[in-house]
């Protein structure tokens, strides 16, 4: 393993915009560019004080238009809350605009609170889970150039996501549990454990999707790719220290609490979370991959041999300092650029 691939929530720290967020989020897209990452791809979540990833296609527009090498994509688009022929129509144009690059990975969460999903299904009934099977396969075909034909009564009615392609957008099935691990081995589609939110059952739930796993024309083999939160600094006392703007707001998370913008490091350290969350916090970072640079990588190259996941994807989680432009993240790129040098 020596490509690096991306994973970026388009955090909101305490100091920024969402515009300055998403000029941040560009420029980390450069860099990744620029090292050859493999995919950079951007989530959904909604009505989130320190989350800027919203809308996933639209961010990989903005993104594709500012790179020109790596594979953007979804990490993922939550299907439930979206028409499959809206999510096909979408990405059949990203992939007409940039051919080749477009990566479309789904998931079944809300990505948000349930008052927030009700309004993004418009009151629908359900959770959109009972259906989600089917929209996968769904969309599936519809991102397909030659699209689908609908019976409607006794006519054939004809549904392509875009009049003319030449070429589709690569699904992909996330998930964190072995419900999407057996999908994604039945559709014959490629898969993506969620390791930086489970953090366990990852071996187990990789292996699964293998043994279960249907060849397609889409993919004539499995193909798996496992997520990390990871900060990387010139030494693990550093790194520690600027994860923890990120440690205390998936602690808040996790703990029900209210959410906020993500402070800066300054602001984390000046305000220590109560001893009793000790446990808790050791329990939600332990499959953190915070340290230096040769250990970063040598724990990556661990978590790949040791799930048999074919890539690893970097959530890059190392916050800001006090002082740091608004419109960037200094420690994110360097995470990227110290750990793209170790695993070369």
């Amino acid at each position: 393993m020596t490509a690096i691939s991306v994973l970026d929530l388009v955090p909101v720290r305490s100091d920024q915009t969402t515009a300055d967020a998403v000029a941040a989020t560009l420029a980390l897209a450069r860099v990744a560019d620029e090292l050859g990452a493999r995919r950079y791809w951007v989530a959904e979540h909604h009505n989130m004080p320190a989350v800027a990833a919203t809308n996933a296609p639209l961010l990989m527009s903005l993104i594709a238009a500012a790179t020109s090498r790596v594979r953007v994509g979804s990490g993922g688009v939550m299907l439930p809350n979206h028409s499959p022929l809206v999510v096909a129509e979408q990405v059949a144009l990203l992939e007409a605009a940039f051919p080749g690059r477009i990566d479309v990975g789904i998931g079944r969460a809300p990505g948000s609170d349930p008052v927030t999903s009700h309004l993004l299904r418009r009151g629908a009934s359900g959770d959109g889970v009972d259906t989600f099977d089917d929209d996968v396969a769904a969309l599936a075909a519809l991102v397909r150039p030659e699209g689908v034909d609908v019976r409607v009564g006794s006519t054939s009615y004809p549904l392509r996501a875009t009049p003319r392609a030449t070429s589709a957008p690569q699904l992909w099935l996330l998930g964190s549990s072995t419900y999407s691990a057996q999908l994604a081995g039945r559709l014959g589609l490629p898969y993506v454990f969620a390791h930086h939110f489970a953090g366990r059952g990852t071996a187990e739930a990789v292996a699964l999707y293998r043994s279960t796993f249907q060849p397609s024309d889409a993919l004539p083999e499995p193909r798996t790719i496992a997520v990390a939160n990871v900060a990387v600094a010139p030494t693990a006392d550093e790194a520690r220290r600027l994860v923890l703007p990120q440690v205390r707001t998936m602690w808040r998370l996790r703990s029900g609490l209210p959410l906020e913008a993500q402070e800066l490091v300054e602001d984390a350290e000046a305000a220590p979370l109560p001893a009793a969350a000790d446990e808790g916090v050791a329990a939600l970072t332990a499959s953190w991959v915070v340290g230096d640079p040769a250990s970063a990588a040598a724990e990556l190259r661990e978590l790949a041999g040791r799930i048999g996941a074919d890539e690893v994807m970097v959530a890059p989680v190392a916050g800001a300092t006090r002082g740091t432009p608004a419109d960037a993240s200094p420690a994110r790129e360097r995470t990227l650029r110290l750990l793209a040098d170790a695993l070369a």
